[in-house]
């Protein structure tokens, strides 16, 4: 059985992968210089998710407005961790915070924010368990550009034929191309700060 709150992504020993969806303008440039540059902002939060299909969900398989491109973002697995460690849940949790202040008084402070939400099967139901998605504030999204990440893939091709392929019913077909993703060995102390399973 799946645990309530699991950190399930793309990795191996060194990077982990994580999605987000934009428009052709920002994407095309980001894969073309392997990093994000204008108009992409450096001003505003950024969240990345390692659920490739909660992203399929959030972007509607691409189908959103300025969600049209889908980019597999690789980034270290040490930035990664080091954006959980500086994270405060978006909710004040009873068994990570000591009260509602507590919660308050961190989250006003906080670079990074986390989030658990439902995650989603292949046809877009929520499933009982939940997917994280990491929101970088405009004081961290520096680092993750600069810093954290080592590529950018463009995979709105395979999204496009995936969402083809269930609207024509071919679930098996698509599920055959969904990424690898696997539970991630969470240190205990990142896992009790962002209120993991």
């Amino acid at each position: 059985m799946t645990p309530y709150r699991q950190v399930r992504a793309d990795f191996d020993c060194d990077t982990i992968v994580v999605y987000q969806a934009y428009s052709p303008s920002i994407a095309h440039r980001a894969v073309a210089r392997g990093k994000f540059v204008a108009p992409f902002s450096f001003d505003r939060k950024t969240w990345i998710k390692p659920s490739f299909l909660w992203m399929m969900e959030r972007s509607n398989w691409g189908r959103k407005s300025n969600q049209e491109a889908i980019l597999a973002v690789r980034i270290t697995r040490k930035g990664w961790e080091e954006a959980l460690t500086l994270a405060v849940l978006t909710h004040p949790d009873e068994s990570v915070y000591a009260d509602v202040d507590d919660w308050h008084r961190k989250s006003s402070e906080a670079l990074v924010q986390v989030q658990w939400d439902p995650e989603r099967s292949i046809r877009g139901g929520k499933l009982e368990y939940r997917a994280i998605q990491v929101g970088l504030s405009r004081h961290i999204v520096r680092r993750y550009v600069d810093d954290w990440i080592v590529g950018i893939d463009d995979v709105t091709p395979r999204v496009r034929k995936m969402a083809s392929m269930i609207a024509k019913g071919d679930v098996d077909k698509a599920k055959a191309l969904l990424p690898k993703e696997r539970p991630y060995p969470l240190p205990h102390d990142i896992a009790r700060l962002i209120g993991a399973s």
